[in-house]
């Protein structure tokens, strides 16, 4: 069997074990799931030991590009003197899905060890959980757009009830606003994946097709189609092409998010337990950045370089808002949400400065975020599980009676705000460097926009060091008074053991981003020269 296929379905099998299984083992459950994403975790690792570097990028000639492909037939409808209808199971992956599958892996991980906090009905978390798990590896594997839909679609579900049941006080409000928001931007997805669909053949088959490759290349654009290069089609006046790029922005930017479609955020993290808010901070925010670099702009690229300047502007924009925002929170979990909307702005001004460092910052950020707010949720949980409170006016010297944990909180607050030695600087670093090459290299962007994103790393600096000096230092002064004193006590064996990996690894790739960068570097280079011939 396929090794991606294998990856993406195991999760759904063992749901269906746990959901068969008698609720006397529910104590078991949580060990069930863990072993899931282990063994995840480790065919992930394989994948990208044996992954073959070399230019993979979808657009420069066809799918043999890609690496560990699968195509089969999945449904074919004869439509007389229509031709046949041709949706295929077609999963590969290449440099820029390679790092986010396994980052997604090892946080799947980390929020199965965290979802051990939860006590009631396990049988219907870890079920969720594992249906979750199987969509968010599907989202980076699939190259049928049909099938990217259907798991992008299918995160909806489990994510509505893991946050409306498991939640904290207003779960319901939180889980209703996120659905809404999501399902607003994929409706409007669902409608150019269909006029897409109809405009573009299978060059061998000559069947209208969902493959995203076949996307990508104009020359299969059926003249006169809505979505062809040299259609003059209009949609409300707009030129159909812009109005398809748009459309799929909107729904991938809700999910990075960007400002101003991120106001779901902070409610689902503040409500969402703390595996939930892992999964969305370190998973879900990858893949609306990732829909963005594979579809938006790989399907438009004419239109994102037309359109680049709003697009860093938008990045700049959630940099300098997310990062304020952050800096007048109290509560800890809503200033590590704005701090994502802050760090993934950078992402943005990544990507529209159509550089191949700007590109390549992108990505390593998205990996390096996934990490590290893997590990900001984390601790935040650990504070909340002993005393259920979140509130950074309610603690002061921590340091005193956590030492351990006040250690790793050191390292995830100074590897947050971009410190050299760490991953997030070199991500940073990156996607600055793209966007001030932007105006001497492709005219795109002007010089401010990454000015400003420099002081969104200032701003970084200030609220994380601010939330540590309140928190940690000073002499101890607790709201719950003994009783907290009592409760909060320093990491145990579990919480250390998950917060190790994530702590080396930050610093693993700050000192040797090559990890990265060597298996991505081939696919960048090619995309950015695609976008160019554009």
């Amino acid at each position: 069997m396929n090794i991606l296929t294998l990856l993406i379905f195991t999760p759904i099998l063992v749901a269906f074990v746990i959901a068969v299984l008698p609720s006397s083992w529910r104590a078991g459950f949580k060990y069930i799931t863990l072993a899931t994403t282990l063994v995840q975790l480790g065919m992930s690792i394989w994948i990208y030991t044996q992954f073959k570097n070399g230019a993979s990028f979808a657009g420069v000639n066809h799918e043999g590009q890609f690496q560990f492909m699968q195509k089969l037939p999945w449904i074919n409808l004869d439509l007389g003197a229509m031709g046949k209808m041709q949706i295929d199971y077609f999963v590969g992956i290449d440099g820029l899905s390679i790092a986010l599958l396994v980052m997604t892996s090892l946080v799947l991980v980390i929020a199965a060890l965290a979802s051990w906090e939860i006590k009631s009905n396990l049988k219907g978390f870890f079920v969720l959980f594992l249906i979750l798990d199987m969509a968010v590896i599907g989202v980076f594997c699939s190259l049928d757009f049909f099938l990217f839909y259907i798991f992008y679609e299918l995160m909806l579900l489990p994510l509505y009830f893991l946050i409306g049941m498991w939640g904290g006080a207003r779960r319901e409000y939180a889980a209703i606003k996120f659905f809404l928001y999501t399902l607003f931007g994929s409706v409007f997805m669902l409608l150019v994946m269909i006029g897409l669909y109809l405009s573009v053949k299978d060059p061998v088959t000559g069947n209208h097709t969902f493959s995203m490759i076949q996307m990508m290349n104009p020359a299969n654009y059926e003249s006169g189609s809505v979505f062809s290069v040299l259609s003059h089609a209009t949609i409300l006046g707009m030129p159909a092409r812009t109005v398809g790029f748009v459309v799929l922005f909107i729904a991938f930017a809700i999910k990075v998010p960007v400002v101003p479609l991120h106001t779901w955020l902070p409610d689902a993290h503040v409500e969402a337990p703390t595996p939930v808010s892992i999964i969305l901070a370190g998973i879900l925010l990858k893949i609306g950045g990732y829909g963005i670099i594979r579809i938006c702009v790989g399907i438009f690229p004419e239109i994102a370089h037309a359109d680049a300047y709003w697009l860093g502007m938008i990045g700049v924009i959630s940099i300098i808002y997310g990062a304020l925002n952050a800096l007048a929170q109290q509560d800890l979990k809503r200033m590590i949400a704005y701090s994502s909307v802050s760090h993934m702005g950078f992402v943005l001004l990544g990507i529209a400065s159509m550089t191949t460092e700007g590109l390549s910052g992108a990505v390593m950020q998205m990996v390096s975020h996934g990490f590290l707010s893997t590990m900001l949720f984390f601790l935040a949980g650990v504070i909340y599980n002993r005393v259920h409170d979140r509130g950074i006016n309610h603690f002061r010297g921590l340091a005193a009676i956590m030492p351990k944990y006040t250690s790793f909180v050191v390292i995830a607050f100074f590897a947050s705000l971009g410190l050299p030695g760490f991953s997030a600087f070199i991500g940073e670093a990156f996607s600055l460097t793209g966007a001030f090459k932007s105006p001497s290299v492709n005219g795109l962007l002007p010089y401010w926009m990454p000015v400003c994103g420099s002081v969104g790393i200032l701003l970084g600096a200030a609220y994380f060091l601010w939330t540590l000096q309140r928190m940690f230092f000073g002499t101890l002064n607790l709201k719950g008074g003994s009783v907290w004193k009592t409760a909060l006590a320093d990491l145990n064996i579990r919480e250390k053991l998950t917060l190790l990996p994530l702590a080396l690894l930050t610093l693993v790739l700050g000192l040797m981003p090559s990890l990265v960068f060597g298996k991505i570097n081939d696919s960048v280079v090619a995309f950015i020269q695609f976008l160019g011939s554009k």
